[in-house]
């Protein structure tokens, strides 16, 4: 028989929505447990695009001094078009309205091990590394928590609330029979890294070549590179071989052409199958899933964690004063916390969800189908003028950069005394 154990809220998952969330239910005086299943969070070619919506909220927390000290560069320009001719190029200096006005492209694992590091400073707060989600506990029709199994064994984690934050492949979404709306997507994306030169321009871009298109994104030294394929053309593309690969990288790019050399071997390509979907409903009693879990994004405009963060917001802000008071009940975890309170954070979060992945079908059907499938672009007659994609260019960086409805943090930061009596109960 595993072991019991219990806290007030069990997050699996210690991605962006499961450490931001774990981080704030904690200050609020919370007792949580976030569970990873693996051992670090270094995994490569994750998304690195935080957005300014995600650093008004790291103000707000009082960490963007320090996530600025974190490596990382500073993005102001999303380009995207022909090699001669532009069909998005917006400056997001000018939304002078926010605060911030740049995308930092921060490697994934600084910012969830600053996440987790401003965490565990609160008595509250539990990280479990290399544990591994096996499914929900159900019990009379409701979730009471979870079940995992570590290097000790397996263990049953009671909990007033379980959250599935564990990413686009969640197992704990999947156990508990929860199945997501396929929207579809025409591409899948292989990552890539060429060296960057000074004189090789700066920013975000987008390039459609004739029969295939690809993002550049700057790092610093070098370029981190999206290249487009047909959704399901993976072996094909690889049975073309390497070769092709960086003649076709060369053709699209011609400014890398003398470094995609630089591809030595398909370790170093790394595979990504794109997805869009989301559950029609996020939650069932005593769980709730949000992030990637609830809504697979495409990798169009960097969205996915910039959104997985305001979901754990917009969920700590609705569920923080009513799982702080569940803790004084002694008989929590054989109640359900009230299903209407969870199911507001869907409420709350649909809007931008359902918008940001309309705009991002929009994009695929309009500009990654034709560009893969070697068909000519056209803009709308009203868009095809220095005036139309200037107003194309400025809406498309508002909602995929600034974003939709963006949240704030609105729970308390309890004194320690107070926390560590909730965790005592």
């Amino acid at each position: 028989m595993p072991d019991v154990q219990n806290t007030t809220c069990a997050i699996a998952g210690g991605g962006p929505a499961g450490m931001m969330l774990g981080l704030l239910l904690a200050r609020a005086g919370v007792r949580t447990t976030v569970l990873e299943k693996h051992g670090d969070f270094l995994r490569d070619f994750r998304g690195d695009t935080v957005h300014p919506s995600t650093l008004r909220l790291m103000d707000e927390l009082g960490l963007v001094d320090e996530l600025e000290r974190l490596p990382h560069q500073n993005l102001t320009t999303l380009r995207i078009g022909t090699r001669d001719r532009p069909m998005v190029d917006a400056d997001l200096t000018r939304f002078t309205r926010w605060k911030y006005r740049h995308i930092a492209m921060i490697p994934q694992w600084d910012f969830l091990t600053l996440l987790a590091d401003h965490a565990r400073r609160f008595p509250a707060f539990r990280l479990l590394m290399e544990a591994e989600v096996i499914g929900p506990i159900d019990e009379d029709g409701a979730v009471r928590g979870l079940r995992y199994r570590d290097a000790s064994g397996e263990h049953d984690l009671r909990a007033v609330l379980t959250v599935a934050a564990d990413g686009r492949r969640s197992d704990l979404r999947r156990a508990a029979g929860m199945v997501p709306t396929e929207l579809g997507a025409p591409m899948d994306v292989l990552w890539l890294r060429i060296s960057r030169r000074p004189g090789d321009g700066r920013g975000l871009g987008g390039v459609v070549g004739q029969g295939e298109m690809a993002a550049m994104i700057d790092r610093g030294d070098y370029w981190q590179i999206a290249f487009l394929i047909p959704k399901g053309s993976y072996e094909q593309v690889r049975a073309r071989g390497l070769a092709d690969l960086r003649d076709r990288l060369a053709g699209l790019m011609p400014t890398l052409a003398d470094r995609v050399g630089e591809i030595e071997d398909w370790d170093k390509v790394a595979f990504l199958e794109v997805g869009l979907n989301r559950l029609h409903r996020w939650d069932r009693p005593g769980l709730l899933a949000i992030g990637d879990a609830a809504h697979t994004m495409s990798p169009i405009g960097g969205v996915g964690i910039n959104l997985a963060v305001q979901d754990a917001v917009a969920t700590a802000n609705l569920l923080a004063e009513p799982l702080y008071r569940a803790q004084s009940d002694p008989a929590r975890f054989d109640r359900t916390l009230n299903p209407d309170l969870v199911r507001r954070v869907q409420r709350r979060r649909a809007v931008p969800t359902i918008g940001t992945q309309t705009v991002q079908q929009v994009i695929q059907r309009h500009v990654v189908d034709r560009a893969l499938a070697n068909a000519e672009l056209r803009l709308p007659r009203v868009l095809d003028t220095r005036t139309g994609r200037r107003l194309l260019s400025q809406t498309m960086a508002r909602i995929m950069v600034f974003g939709l409805l963006p949240e704030h943090v609105r729970t308390p930061e309890r004194r320690e005394t107070e926390t560590r009596a909730a965790a005592r109960t």
